[in-house]
């Protein structure tokens, strides 16, 4: 699923634990249904890293980034 969002693609990764799980897939197609689901966790994982590279950054007051300790300066 190209530009998908993330929860587009963790819903789809969703289903197709869902179809794994239910047992009823032929093997040709659980192997194709595994691999895509491997592809998509890849992606929600990447999408992830990123968002809390994100996170753990704060602006200086001259908007410079640096690392969140989450700790106060005394």
């Amino acid at each position: 699923m190209e530009n998908a969002t993330f929860e587009e693609s963790l819903a789809e990764l969703e289903d197709i634990v869902t179809q794994l799980e239910r047992g009823d897939v032929p093997l040709e197609e659980a192997l194709e249904v595994f691999q895509k689901g491997m592809l998509l966790s890849k992606q929600c994982q990447d999408t992830l890293s990123k968002a809390e590279k994100t996170l753990t950054k704060m602006m200086t007051e001259d908007n410079k980034e640096v690392p969140f300790s989450g700790e106060e300066e005394a």
